[in-house]
């Protein structure tokens, strides 16, 4: 029987990726708690416009879909100041109660991506307080004329209770503008918008899909998790919602009382930087000199090809690539969503399709991890009956991707402009998800035999001489060509803020607004 999930209580943008849904841009504001009861009551009017994961349509149980989206989450910081009782909030993850900002060294925000560095938002002033994020607010739209009138709507809500919450400026904006929002923007092209980011690279394939969500078994293929026999399903509904089981079916450590967490979860809000300029020069650079040329080289950074996202483990070369794209273009929403998502790394366990340091390898091994070496080189052995399923490593580690890039790339010989990505990843465990993924996969190349090799996109590579960043593009073991060695890999993303939310159900929103929070 397929779970139900009360989609009435669980925040719209838990379920629904809203760029993907016909809103292209979005506003996120941030504001400082200076009087409890009045936030309170700000909280209260905030959560009447809350949008939910109702489905959306005329349908039995559906809503019309709204022209802009209302979501809210707040910092361990806000909480204390909503007067949460002390019993709950040291039920908090100690992640979430310590903050992006004290988590830097296990996050490996150093050099240019250490919290000095970050928009003057982020900074605080741990004496008074009165600068620190407390509440998060998201607005998305349909339309630019929309998201005004949806931050127009906010901005009246927040005069009404000025006494008790204000908006806080710092963030970065064009030329160094400080801004009292950070707008976030699809990347357009001609006039259209596409699902691209700054470095060119199709995004948004593949997010997990979980027990409850509607519609997954349309999509369920290389997005859930893959069975013993070799089918797909849904993921356990508490690797991303608290108060419900989860993949070791536990349910995951979560705040009392029940009510305060079901159906919430946490949010990991990152504002990174591209540094397109940088990006261009060295792709520019190696692929002069990489056999099959500038593009198939982009594509092993990532794992996929830049133009449309199809995965190198299906078309690791141009021949095969144009196959793909003809099968792509005749496919519809299913099934292109099928043809980019559906695979695994059986065939190549040697890397030569899809390198061990690129990004999708990285991020989402799938069951690649669960293989160890053979006797023959570039062999692998499933370690077999020693898990559930084939990617229960990498079932442990699924993020929830949400976000869009913000700002335009005015000038691409440099890499000091307003241009990168929001990212706000979704987890039930920050520590078990999101920094595990960061901390050993992104940064460190141990689990893919890569040794010390970080990914290639985002890892935080350094531009010390005595030890420059390095990646290895594998080939085919019974092959005669030689591995490709992509040496003094500059620094291509840099941190610009960022903090660790909780996203309360529509249920927990009420009671925090009405300040019966009980944990007894």
């Amino acid at each position: 029987m397929t779970k139900q999930l009360d989609l009435t209580d669980i925040q719209g943008n838990v379920i629904r990726a809203y760029g993907r849904f016909g809103y292209p841009v979005a506003r996120y504001v941030f504001l400082n708690i200076r009087d409890s009861e009045i936030a309170r009551d700000f909280v209260g009017a905030v959560t009447k416009r809350v949008t939910s994961s109702v489905e959306w349509g005329d349908g039995p149980g559906q809503i019309k879909q709204p022209n802009w989206t209302v979501n809210i989450a707040f910092a361990y910081q806000g909480l204390k100041e909503l007067d949460l009782p002390r019993s709950s909030l040291i039920g908090f993850s100690h992640e979430f109660v310590a903050g992006m900002k004290d988590r830097r060294d296990i996050l490996g925000d150093d050099g240019p991506s250490s919290p000095e560095n970050w928009d003057p938002i982020w900074v605080g002033n741990r004496q008074t307080r009165e600068q620190d994020v407390h509440i998060f607010i998201s607005l998305n739209a349909r339309l630019p004329a929309l998201l005004e009138e949806s931050y127009a709507w906010l901005k009246a809500l927040v005069a009404e209770h000025k006494d008790g919450v204000v908006i806080l400026g710092g963030n970065r904006g064009d030329d160094g503008v400080l801004l009292d929002y950070q707008d976030v923007n699809v990347v357009m092209e001609d006039g259209k918008p596409t699902s691209k980011e700054h470095f060119g690279y199709t995004d948004g394939i593949s997010d997990p899909v979980f027990e409850g969500t509607p519609s997954y078994d349309l999509n369920v293929e290389g997005r859930g998790k893959q069975m013993e026999d070799g089918s797909w399903a849904p993921l356990a509904t508490g690797e991303f919602l608290l108060g419900h089981i989860d993949e070791a079916h536990e349910y995951p450590p979560a705040p009392q009382p029940v009510l305060l967490s079901r159906n919430g979860t946490y949010m990991v809000y990152r504002k990174l930087h591209e540094n397109v300029a940088t990006f261009d020069s060295y792709l520019e650079e190696h692929g002069k000199k990489y056999p099959g040329g500038k593009e198939l080289l982009a594509a092993k950074f990532v794992g996929r090809w830049r133009d449309n996202g199809a995965p190198l483990v299906k078309a690791p070369d141009a021949e095969s690539k144009a196959k793909f794209d003809m099968a792509l273009m005749g496919s519809d929403k299913d099934g292109k969503d099928k043809l980019l998502s559906d695979f695994t790394y059986d065939d190549d366990m040697s890397g030569a399709k899809c390198p061990f340091s690129s990004h999708i390898r990285r991020i989402n091994p799938r069951a690649s991890l669960e293989m160890v070496k053979g006797s023959k080189p570039g062999s692998m052995i499933f370690n077999e009956g020693a898990f559930d399923t084939p990617g229960a490593l990498t079932n442990r580690r699924r993020l929830l991707r949400r976000g869009l890039p913000y700002g335009h790339v005015k000038d691409r010989t440099r890499d000091d402009g307003n241009h990168g990505i929001i990212i706000m990843m979704l987890n039930a465990d920050i520590n078990r998800q999101f920094e595990f993924v960061q901390q050993q996969w992104i940064n460190y190349g141990n689990d893919f035999q890569a040794g010390s090799d970080k990914e290639i996109l985002l890892g935080n590579h350094s531009a010390d001489e005595k030890f420059p960043s390095k990646a290895v593009l594998q080939v085919d073991p019974d092959s005669d060509q030689a591995p490709y060695f992509l040496s003094k890999i500059p620094r291509l993303v840099e941190t610009r803020g960022g903090e660790y939310f909780f996203i309360p159900s529509l249920t927990a929103l009420r009671m925090i607004a009405m300040g019966v929070v009980d944990p007894t």
